[in-house]
Parts: C-alpha cells; structure tokens; sequence
C-alpha cells in the first residue's frame, strides 16, 4: 500500500487575503491552485489519499468541506476527506458534527498558525471533546509558516501534550513533523500512544529531512511517522523518490544510514488502519 495522508485541493478563489499575498512572497505565484484534476493525476496509481479542508479566514484561506467531499465521493475507498472549522466560531463544536453528519467527512484539519488560536486554550477542549466522540483523527499543522499574522508561539508541537494526555483516545497527527520543533514534535508523539506525525514537504530543506529521520530512528518512533507529500507543494511521486533518496548525505562518510527497511516501511504504512478510517 502507498497512501498520502496529506494533500490538498485548492479551488480559484479558495486562497485570499494574506495568505495568498504571503505565497507570492514567499514563491512568486500569483495565486495557489490544486485542482481536482491536478490532484487526481499526483494519487493516479497509488492506493489512496486524505483530503484536507480548511478554514482559516483569519488569513484568507478557505476550502468548503462541501467541496473536499463532493470530490471525495467520486472515488469513495480511495479518497478520504478531512473537515476543517476554524475553533474560533461560535459553536465550532456544533458545526463540526453537522459537517460530518453532511458530508460523511472522516477527520478534522487544524492549523493554528493559520486559524490563530492556542491549542492548549481550555475554552477549545470541548471541540476537541466532539472530535474524540465522533472518532476523528485530527490532523495539526504544528510549526512554522512563512504567514506573517499567524500565531508562530501557538505552533509548537508540546501546545498539543496536554490535548492527548485529557484525550488519550483521540488519535491525532503532527504534521510536517512540527519543523522546526522536530525533535519535540518526536518527543510528543513518543510519550503519546495515539499521537503520529507526518513528514510532508520537508523534502524541501534535504538536511532537515535526513537530519529529522536519523532522530526519529534514535528515538525508536520511525513507526509513527506516516507518509505524506503536502499536494500540490509536492506529488506522491516526487515525495516517494525524496525518501529513497534520503541517504544522500550519507554516502561515502561516518553519518548514520536510514536502512532501506525504515524507509519503505514509511512509504508503504498502512494509514488507513492506523487512523481507524477503514
């Protein structure tokens, strides 16, 4: 199996505001884009993916969970969507069961440099109460973003220990690793048995990959790390030859080898179980 658990769809108009300023800052594009063909194209030949929704007006981003679904159900097994609602509303506990009541969506997208609000805010904790009945796995994005309004000291991967110790069965996953706080976002998730992370995008900064790796595999948590490519910053493809590639620095020096076992076994997780999705 070869499943991508993170990649989105980014419709014309979905992405405004000072996120989409930020892109063109940060990558000179005039707008984000990841339609609904392009995103089929990156999974063609896999076995599956999640799709992300996500509402964060705070910086101008906003995917209808209507939308991740209605594109989910084209390819039901296959496609599994996450919803997203920005804790801040009134009543986001209600709005997250009707979403999934509606939508059949099977997963919740947080990111609180985006949606601007702090984790371990008590007055969050009954949201993340409807997530642990509903059975959704929430996936985080805890770390940095090149978004200058975001809350950059709510992003740490620790602001999420408090959460999984008052909800150990929620199941939930740090995105990205938690960069640049990987070795606590690996200290998190080691402590926590339902805690997982993700490795999406950091194929970016090569060093940081190999380097976040090794630490994982000192750890001894390498079979928590689930595996994701971030679409469409990167296809599942580009994110399956990174991985191979990962010993790059290694070659021919003293540095530690990711064995080839570790890193197959990454590619090849089965995320669908993991999460309880299937």
């Amino acid at each position: 199996m070869i499943f991508d658990c993170h990649t989105h769809l980014f419709l014309p108009g979905q992405v405004g505001g000072e996120w989409k300023a930020a892109a063109k800052r940060a990558w000179n594009v005039d707008d984000v884009i990841a339609t609904e063909e392009q995103h089929r194209e990156s999974v063609k030949g896999f076995d599956g993916a999640i799709v992300l929704a996500f509402d964060a007006p705070a910086v101008g981003a906003h995917v209808p969970n209507e939308d991740v679904a209605r594109y989910c159900a084209t390819a039901p097994g296959k496609l599994f969507g996450f919803a997203s609602v920005d804790p801040n509303r009134p009543n986001a506990a209600r709005l997250l069961e009707e979403a999934i009541s509606e939508y059949k969506l099977v997963g919740l997208k947080l990111g609180p440099i985006y949606q601007n609000f702090y984790p371990n805010d008590k007055q969050h904790y009954a949201f993340y109460a409807k997530a642990s009945e509903l059975k959704l796995p929430i996936m985080w994005h805890q770390g940095t973003s090149f978004i200058p309004e975001g809350y950059l000291d709510a992003s740490r991967p620790v602001e999420l220990d408090p959460i999984a110790r008052t909800f150990p069965d929620l199941k939930m996953i740090i995105a990205h690793m938690g960069h640049p706080w990987i070795d606590e976002c690996i200290s998190v998730v080691r402590k926590n048995p339902n805690v997982y992370m993700d490795m999406s995008a950091l194929g970016s900064r090569p060093w940081q990959f190999y380097n976040a790796l090794v630490s994982a595999m000192e750890y001894g948590v390498t079979h928590k790390i689930l595996f994701g490519s971030d679409f469409p910053f990167f296809t599942t493809q580009q994110t399956i030859d990174l991985f191979r590639n990962v010993n790059q620095f290694a070659k021919g020096t003293t540095l530690p080898q990711i064995p080839d076992q570790v890193i197959e076994d990454i590619i090849h997780r089965n995320t669908p179980e993991i999460l309880g999705l299937v």
